[in-house]
């Protein structure tokens, strides 16, 4: 199983609006389209698209909120894909790609604080929880590097 993350450019970009998560995962998670014209339309956002082999299969979008701080503001794999391992290789890829940067010093994302599965998921990459984002809602945890 071969994993990439590639641009989301005008030649893929269907593909990654047409990538879905199963109904109980939709109030997790924005849609692709709605994230791709946030990024157009926002400074600092970057979109990856997951790709297994030659099919896209999931997305990313992280922002730079400072030159030391990214926040990965989404993450998903398709329905279709999920359960396989692919979200733990493209999570670890764009974690290297946002560690390249020499400047950044802080990664962080959130996760539903009930969701004991994305605790797991996240801290075996290194994240921490720190507590509850500004609106109380969701549950932020960070590596610092």
């Amino acid at each position: 199983m071969s994993i990439t993350l590639e641009e989301v450019t005008s030649s893929n970009y269907e593909a990654v609006c047409d990538l879905d998560v199963t109904d109980e995962q939709q109030e997790y998670v924005a849609s692709n389209m709605w994230s791709l014209v946030e990024a157009h339309y926002c400074q600092g956002h970057t979109c990856r698209a997951i790709y297994q082999n030659d099919i896209p299969v999931g997305f990313f979008m992280w922002v730079s909120e400072t030159p030391e701080k990214v926040s990965i503001w989404r993450f998903m794999v398709d329905q279709r894909y999920q359960k396989a391992g692919i979200g733990r290789a493209a999570l670890n890829l764009a974690l290297n790609e946002i560690k390249a940067c020499d400047k950044v010093k802080e990664i962080e994302i959130c996760y539903d604080p009930e969701n004991p599965v994305a605790k797991d998921f996240y801290s075996s990459f290194g994240f921490q929880e720190v507590g509850l984002d500004e609106d109380g809602e969701d549950m932020l945890a960070i590596i610092k590097l």
